[in-house]
């Protein structure tokens, strides 16, 4: 095994119902109960039809423009993985298309994140499977390599471990370390109950409004 050319042992996955918690929530309510630290993927956009994904990362760094362990990596994939690919941010090739996703979709596959392109964005954008990327391109991969399979990557400047818990959603993605799913969960949950609780207060006319202008008299601004 060399560096360039190696796949890694996957680490213990985490348990199916913390991934389904933090699929019920929005990424903003996520990148709330991170204290906003997880920046999440700058650039990084929906390719399909809005479809909420949520799954445990399956990562992957590959050379700009190729896919070979892209390949691989739907070989090696369990279901409810999301297959996430450090392409580099390249956009001169495509990663996935149409059969690969296809592929993807049959096993199991949660979704696709790609710091990278796809090609056959008309096809993908019409349908449910979970696809991010940073861009779409007629022009096909390489497939000679390197690459490697469980490592840390990068995508969109965030950071993704092997076997995080990543949810994607059309405000973009987050990523959630195990460790920190339970507390980033309940968070999220309390989170959601006082938002809809403000929304209520709005649509009955009982908003309490008083903190904008004790927050401005505070910083000296008269008014």
């Amino acid at each position: 095994m060399s560096i360039g050319f190696r796949i890694l042992p996957a680490p213990p996955r985490p348990s199916s119902a913390l991934v389904k918690g933090l699929g019920e929530q929005v990424t903003p309510h996520i990148s709330d109960s991170m204290n906003r630290l997880q920046g999440g993927a700058s650039g990084i956009r929906p390719m399909h039809n809005g479809k909420t994904m949520a799954g445990v990362a399956l990562t992957v760094r590959v050379a700009a423009g190729d896919n070979l362990m892209v390949h691989k990596a739907i070989d090696l994939a369990q279901p409810g993985d999301v297959i996430v690919v450090d392409a580099a941010g390249a956009c001169e090739q495509a990663i996935i298309g149409d059969i690969m996703s296809t592929h993807a979709k049959s096993k199991g596959v949660a979704g696709f994140v790609i710091d990278g392109a796809i090609r056959d964005a008309g096809e993908l954008t019409q349908r449910d499977f979970p696809v991010f990327a940073r861009g779409a391109t007629h022009r096909g991969p390489y497939k000679n390599g390197p690459g490697e399979i469980n490592v840390t990557v990068s995508v969109g400047g965030m950071v993704v471990h092997p076997g995080d818990i990543v949810i994607g959603d059309a405000d973009g993605i987050v990523a959630v370390r195990p460790a920190d799913a339970e507390a980033v969960l309940a968070s999220a949950r309390s989170i959601r109950a006082k938002e809809e609780a403000v929304l209520k207060s709005i649509a009955n006319g009982t908003i309490d409004r008083k903190w904008v202008d004790a927050a401005l008299k505070e910083r000296g601004c008269s008014f």
